[in-house]
């Protein structure tokens, strides 16, 4: 197949897009597919010749309706003679350059850019789950209704989570159209980085700084777990907030701030700690947690969105409520106390970390993507994860996880 596929964020950037669509297109180039990416760039200057398939950089500071203009021509230019278009963000540049191009367009959708973009702009303090059924202003109803009529234009949706599924089959997507495919980790080896703390247990987190991931409350906890240390991966505009509590509550000694990383760079601190924690109000698949059961450390997290789907109490891992901040507390005094405990669930993080193979998620969107083109053509082999409507096999999963 010729694919174009569109995203706003690529390397050198850094998030999850950053690092599935250079993975995912490098893996489909190898298995005969020619890829062409179409991206955002805060600079033109790269040498890209390294990459397998070809890529058009768009300057991200341009005007924005220039800039959307720039984007949606070279998505129409690149887009000709292409079989598919696989968005994976730039949602409106792509449904408004396939209106010329008619081809068949497949998105990978990871969240609510409409309630992210509202509330970055502090338009609403909803929750993801508040946001979906509450009436808003003018604006931010318009905002909804963009992203409803996007999402709608396309002939298949894949999402990494049964949760995610859920929720946009509120948008008007019909369940015919949502494939699963969970994201998944590969095996690396790495270094563990040298860590500037003196605990005896080090925890990290890891994420974008902003009041979701609720790390301030995990600071908070640091004074009722004495000789922990917390690492903090991620940058953000809370990042100024944060380090003043640090200061206020005299941790200058026990919290690092790590600022944003590379992924490389990323495995290796949190192979350097004892026990990953993510206490966010918000997830739809915490793609996060996966990589720390790679790197061996055992995980505490919160049971919201597609969490559960990953980390099972006490088997892999262990979740608590949001908002619980006692429960979390005394989860993070039982593990720092119990060696034992952290082995328990490392090895078991062992096992899900096996049923999340790369080579399974790469043969699931291909197959996806392949079925969007051919749209009478059977996807054969298609493991569980895949099908959102097929609940025996999903059980199935859960099962073995």
């Amino acid at each position: 197949m010729n694919i174009l596929i569109v995203t706003g964020i690529f390397p050198p950037d850094i998030g999850g897009p950053a690092t599935y669509v250079p993975a995912v297109s490098a893996e489909l180039a190898k298995r005969g597919h020619n890829i062409t990416v179409v991206t955002l760039s805060d600079s033109l200057a790269h040498d890209d010749r390294f990459y397998r398939f070809g890529i058009v950089r768009i300057r991200r500071g341009v005007f924005k309706p220039w800039r959307f203009l720039l984007t949606v021509a070279a998505i129409v230019r690149k887009g000709r003679r292409a079989d598919l278009i696989y968005v994976n963000g730039l949602y409106p540049e792509a449904v408004a350059a396939n209106f010329l191009l008619r081809k068949p367009l497949a998105q990978k959708i990871v969240g609510d850019w409409a309630w992210e973009r509202a509330s970055n702009k502090g338009w609403v303090r909803d929750t993801f789950e508040e946001f979906q059924t509450r009436k808003h202003s003018a604006k931010v109803e318009l905002l909804k209704a963009l992203r409803r009529f996007c999402s709608r234009r396309a002939d298949v949706v894949i999402v990494p989570s049964r949760y995610l599924a859920a929720a946009i089959a509120h948008w008007g997507v019909p369940a015919t159209k949502t494939k699963i495919v969970y994201n998944a980790v590969d095996s690396v080896r790495l270094t563990p980085a040298s860590v500037p703390l003196s605990a005896k247990i080090k925890l990290v987190t890891v994420g974008r700084l902003i009041p979701l991931k609720r790390i301030d409350s995990l600071i908070g906890l640091l004074p009722k777990c004495p000789d922990t240390g917390l690492v903090i991966v991620g940058d953000g505009p809370e990042r100024e907030r944060l380090q003043d509590l640090v200061c206020k509550l005299g941790l200058e000694a026990s919290v690092y701030f790590a600022g944003k990383k590379s992924k490389e760079e990323t495995l290796a601190l949190m192979a350097a700690c004892d026990l990953f924690v993510l206490n966010s109000t918000h997830e739809a698949f915490p793609h996060v947690a996966l990589e720390a059961m790679s790197v061996g450390l055992p995980v505490i997290a919160t049971a919201v969105g597609g969490t559960p789907e990953v980390v099972r109490d006490g088997k892999n891992g262990a979740l608590i409520a949001p908002n619980a901040s006692g429960a979390l507390s005394a989860m993070i005094a039982n593990l720092c106390s119990s060696a034992t405990e952290r082995e328990r669930l490392v090895a078991g993080a062992k096992r899900t970390v096996e049923r999340f193979r790369y080579s399974t998620m790469i043969e699931e969107t291909e197959a996806v993507l392949s079925s969007c083109v051919n749209p009478d053509r059977a996807i054969s082999g298609w493991s569980g994860t895949a099908n959102r409507m097929d609940s025996m096999r999903i059980a199935e999963l859960e099962d073995r996880i």
